[in-house]
């Protein structure tokens, strides 16, 4: 059983905040794509989806002239840095097993490697997973940030996924899937 759902998740005031910064769509979706990763790669569907979930809760508003400015964004961005900062922060908080926070934390610091000077990141399972689902969701530009989404219908697509996710972990314990 898990402790903590995405829909738990998803309505906490800080996510909200954060999730709204950097497009509620686009965390939806690559939620999606890491629930169907996961399985592919026998990783936890519910530590994959999460981290998804959260990935890009670092964001900042990168602007120029009230545009958004791609290019400062690309120069100077550690989104990816204070993003698994907040996540384990939030994760802790809504009482997730203090493991799990910090492997989900992990993700969210390894899907990208823009904030590294040169070099390639050596990911875990759970690592790449989150990665490989955000850029299966990634449009030129960043444009996959600004997609629209209601908070219903993301609510909405949330509790399916909390669905799956609950009716996989009954058929494979937790316990098989490797991080």
């Amino acid at each position: 059983m898990r402790s903590v759902t995405l829909a738990d998740i998803f309505i906490h005031p800080i996510a909200q905040k954060y999730l709204k910064r950097s497009g509620i769509a686009h965390a939806v979706s690559v939620a999606y794509h890491a629930y169907r990763l996961a399985i592919q790669f026998n990783v936890s569907p519910d530590l994959a989806a999460k981290a998804a979930l959260l990935h890009d809760i670092g964001h900042y508003e990168w602007y120029t002239d009230g545009q958004w400015d791609y290019k400062k964004y690309k120069e100077n961005d550690i989104h990816a840095i204070k993003g698994a900062e907040r996540a384990h922060k939030l994760l802790i908080r809504l009482g997730e097993e203090p493991q799990n926070a910090k492997e989900i934390a992990l993700a969210i610091l390894l899907h990208t490697d823009s904030y590294l000077p040169e070099g390639t990141l050596k990911q875990r399972p759970l690592q790449k997973v989150v990665r490989l689902a955000d850029e299966a969701d990634e449009e030129p530009g960043g444009k996959h940030h600004y997609r629209e989404m209601s908070d219903s219908l993301a609510l909405k697509k949330i509790k399916e996924l909390d669905e799956k996710i609950d009716q996989w972990l009954q058929y494979k314990p937790f316990e098989q899937f490797g991080s």
